[in-house]
């Protein structure tokens, strides 16, 4: 299979990783930050990106923008 097709049979897979990226984006806007908890609140969106990023590398997500992204343009 070509790297730039998405492989619906992985479509389980990508909501698992994205809503893994969801929660900590939502802990870093609606709970770190709400209580000024700056540091923890960047951890997360890191944690968040990393989920992303992740299913990038592996191919769950369809990504050409390597400067973002640990993919091959």
């Amino acid at each position: 299979m070509a790297k730039d097709k998405f492989d619906s049979s992985r479509k389980a897979e990508a909501e698992d990783f994205f809503d893994m990226a969801s929660r900590y984006y939502s802990d870093a806007e609606h709970f770190f930050k709400n209580q000024d908890d700056y540091v923890l609140a960047f951890a997360a969106l890191n944690y968040a990106h990393g989920w992303l990023d992740a299913g990038a590398r592996i191919g769950l997500f369809q990504v050409k923008d390597s400067r973002l992204f640990t993919v091959d343009d």
